[in-house]
């Protein structure tokens, strides 16, 4: 029996192949190796800041840029080239894409000098890159990303703790916590938080 199922949203992919998996020993199983829309959409959104802008860098370039010109727009490109070899394993372990599926960007050496590893070029293949225009379109048409809105909820989250934390108080005139309490004469032992650079000894020399 062969089966061919086209347009399957990735949930149901993802739950066909555990299937599959489980049935291993009595089928052979093939699965598509190819870059579609979908999957280049989890793997530039999977990436981060600075890789995904190294890999949009390179769509946008028509599936070639120049490593210098990389390099001019991002500085080292080894943390950048890392995270795009490291999202490889890391989809086929999360079930986005199936062992076997290319890397998308490879470098480029310089032939008239091959002991020097040094790249000189980024490539997207040919036939992975309307997969991966069409993500980048996808992309820029809905900016948030499920991460990014987690991660816009959790900053808005930790201001309105600090404004809480300061009360009605503004930057600009709310108390230091070095200062003497309101109501402590300048003679009294008042209570007070101690500096950052405070050894914790009073004048006279004694542990508080």
């Amino acid at each position: 029996m062969k089966i061919t199922i086209e347009g399957a949203s990735e949930d149901f992919e993802r739950k066909l192949l555990g299937l599959l998996a489980e049935h291993r020993d009595e089928l052979i199983v093939s699965a598509g190796t190819e870059w579609t829309g979908e999957r280049a959409v989890r793997y530039l959104t999977t990436l981060p800041a600075a890789a995904r802008t190294f890999a949009l860098e390179v769509i946008d370039s028509g599936g070639h840029a120049e490593a210098d010109y990389l390099r001019n727009l991002l500085g080292s490109l080894r943390g950048a080239t890392i995270a795009l070899s490291r999202a490889m394993p890391r989809g086929v372990k999360a079930g986005w894409w199936p062992e076997g599926t290319p890397a998308p960007i490879q470098p480029v050496y310089d032939p008239d000098n091959p002991s020097w590893q040094r790249a000189i070029a980024y490539v997207l293949a040919e036939e992975h890159l309307p997969a991966f225009r069409e993500a980048a379109n996808s992309l820029r048409t809905v900016p948030w990303s499920v991460e990014n809105r987690e991660l816009h909820e959790a900053r808005k989250r930790a201001e309105q703790v600090e404004r809480e934390a300061r009360g009605n108080w503004g930057d600009e005139d709310a108390p230091s916590a070095l200062a003497r309490p309101q109501g402590w004469g300048s003679d009294d032992d008042a209570p007070r938080a101690l500096a950052p650079d405070d050894d914790g000894e009073g004048s006279d020399g004694e542990d508080r």
